[in-house]
């Protein structure tokens, strides 16, 4: 696919999970591995560096309507940085982006169908990255106390917290993907391989991201 100057637009992977499902790490391996450009423009990037301390966790924003005052900065966040992505695939340069996409704020939002729509028109690909729940608990009681703070603790024994347990509920819904891939079965490089073998392909028609924008 080319820009109507003739020019080749850059390729866009959106990952999508829970927190500590493996998507930094599947990121990591399409840098180090693919060929060309791929800029990180996910969520980690936008909370940790670009989005003022007062208004985080910004589009980091967790299931369940804890904040309600941030939400309409929460859907222009998102809408900008999902125009951004856009401009940069207009600019020939890959894309590998994660998010944790979910619509339990304290009334639906329906972000991702209006990020989706942003992006019409450009090489998406839409990867689900899955993980089972003990396995998301393993990951958390082997971080660093430091780390479990800016989140939510826990400890040995204890049931996953109920942040945790809406994030695996509510961001894989509605459940549309390109591609999905396990992290609790596959190493971050195996998950990659596979994303690279979809691209290899002629892309699915219609895509994960025109179904979710013409449905929703």
């Amino acid at each position: 696919m080319a820009t109507s100057e003739g020019s080749p637009l850059g390729q866009i992977i959106i990952l999508n999970g829970a927190p500590r499902s493996g998507k930094s790490s599947i990121v990591g391996a399409i840098q180090a591995d693919f060929e060309g450009v791929w800029l990180n423009l996910g969520v980690d990037t936008y909370v940790r560096h670009i989005t003022p301390p007062r208004y985080r966790p910004g589009i980091g924003l967790r299931p369940g309507g804890e904040r309600p005052e941030l939400e309409p900065l929460v859907a222009r966040l998102y809408a900008a940085l999902y125009a951004s992505i856009a401009a940069h695939s207009r600019m020939g340069l890959n894309v590998i982006a994660e998010f944790g996409h979910h619509d339990s704020y304290s009334q639906p939002l329906g972000i991702l169908p209006d990020c989706a729509r942003l992006l019409a028109g450009l090489p998406v690909l839409f990867v689900g990255v899955r993980c089972p729940l003990d396995v998301v608990m393993e990951r958390r009681l082997a971080e660093s106390p430091e780390r479990q703070g800016t989140y939510v603790k826990v400890e040995a024994g204890m049931p996953a917290p109920a942040p945790v347990i809406a994030w695996q509920e509510q961001v894989h819904r509605p459940g549309i993907y390109d591609l999905e891939v396990d992290t609790s079965m596959s190493s971050p490089r195996a998950c990659a391989e596979e994303i690279r073998q979809l691209l290899a392909e002629d892309p699915p028609h219609p895509t994960a991201f025109e179904r979710i924008a013409s449905r929703y």
